[in-house]
């Protein structure tokens, strides 16, 4: 697409990041077959051929966004989808972010609208308040129908309904080993040791039975993906991180349980390019990994009993890590029989905090995620993201697991929660 950006414009890295990618789009029309908001809506500006072009002219005349536009630019769910199916390479994730940026910079939202992103950025990414904020909403979830009369109120009444639903847990203490192949850190994060703490128990149980001694950073905090996704500065996030896991020396890896946080940590040398940190953010990116693509070829396993898995492959593992065969490896090779769903490439409408900001949106893509996985007849929906999890735990008639989990059974560890 050709473009007309000034060379002061182009001075900005991350306008220069920007018009590269706009640049190369050729406007084939085929990310629109794979987006989930334009399958759903139909309207040629919520598909990614279309925010390009939004995009373009927000940032090319430097424009401050109408309304109209934020909406088309809200609507999308990073599931990047479109990067997998598009021919010319666009940068795609890239591009999003540095347009939620700018929109968080030059628009000024309603009054409801800035209260809620407040809200989810003063809470979600710190465990002790996100609990906090869990045990309170519950008390006041019976109250969702009243609260939609409120202006944001779809927004509040979706944040009591997820309150209603989830039951806070507590992790257990990372098992003891000697580590003969090694040392790895295994990520906290922000709402997976709140919502479903037992996942991380089951990676640490499954590495130390792999021979690596797993331990904890001290200092760690949320990836930053949450508020970045948001159009936030989530650099104080990200710097804190880096220190922190620098810190611990040499390692064999950072695992990430939640493939959404695998995706942010994984781009920490792109988002610290130009920072003092350039060095150590690219250090920390290239040791990050996926369960899924650490876990050792001879890590012996055997399921005690056969099951039928969906596999749900989340967005941020197909399309944001390109992890595809591994994770249907692994369980095929545990004893598992795997089946995946027609439309396996379009998201299940999650997205961090999509289902909160986009709750109609995202119940529609929710609901008919789970009627293909139903389609499947599976005794158990897997995955590997604690946000699908959730939006698919209330939808589905089978209990939803995280693959390591079912990986920990398979190599001696106990059956996953719920089965």
């Amino acid at each position: 697409m050709r473009t007309l950006f000034t060379p002061a414009q182009l001075a900005d890295p991350a306008v220069a990041t920007s018009e590269k990618a706009i640049r190369a789009c050729v406007h084939c029309g085929f990310c629109n077959a794979t987006c989930p908001t334009f399958v759903l809506l139909g309207d040629e500006r919520d598909s990614p051929r279309g925010r390009v072009w939004l995009i373009k002219e927000m940032l090319e005349k430097e424009q401050t966004p109408t309304p109209e536009v934020v909406r088309h630019i809200d609507r999308c769910l990073s599931c990047l989808a479109c990067t997998t199916t598009c021919p010319s390479g666009v940068d795609y994730m890239h591009l999003i972010d540095h347009a939620r940026a700018r929109v968080e910079q030059t628009y000024q939202r309603p009054a409801a609208d800035r209260f809620i992103r407040w809200l989810l950025a003063a809470i979600l990414p710190y465990p002790k308040r996100f609990a906090a904020a869990l045990s309170l909403g519950r008390l006041a979830s019976p109250l969702a129908g009243l609260v939609k009369m409120l202006p944001a109120g779809n927004r509040l009444a979706a944040m009591l309904r997820l309150a209603a639903r989830e039951r806070l847990q507590k992790p257990t203490p990372l098992p003891a080993a000697t580590g003969a192949k090694g040392k790895v850190i295994l990520q906290s994060g922000c709402a997976e040791p709140v919502l479903r703490p037992h996942y991380q128990d089951a990676v640490a149980r499954l590495l130390t039975r792999a021979g690596y001694e797993v331990v904890r950073a001290e200092n760690e905090s949320c990836c930053g993906g949450l508020v970045h996704h948001m159009g936030r500065d989530a650099h104080a996030f990200i710097r804190r991180n880096v220190e922190a896991w620098s810190a611990m020396g040499d390692v064999a890896a950072i695992l990430i349980t939640a493939s959404g946080c695998g995706v942010t940590v994984k781009d920490y040398g792109f988002m610290l390019r130009n920072d003092p940190l350039a060095q150590k953010a690219a250090r920390i990116s290239s040791l990050a990994k996926d369960i899924s693509e650490f876990l050792p070829a001879d890590l012996p396993l055997a399921v005690p009993r056969k099951l039928r898995i969906a596999w749900h492959s989340a967005c941020s593992l197909q399309h944001g890590q390109k992890i595809t065969a591994q994770p249907k490896t692994l369980l095929e090779r545990a004893g598992f029989e795997v089946v995946t769903p027609a439309d396996a490439h379009l998201c299940c409408g999650s997205a961090g905090t999509y289902n909160i900001l986009q709750p109609e949106i995202a119940a529609r893509l929710g609901d008919r995620k789970a009627a293909t996985l139903a389609a499947l007849k599976p005794d158990l929906i897997a995955t590997s993201n604690v946000g699908c999890a959730v939006q698919l735990g209330s939808r589905a008639g089978v209990p939803v697991v995280h693959i390591a989990e079912l990986l920990d059974w398979a190599s001696g560890g106990p059956p996953p929660k719920g089965l």
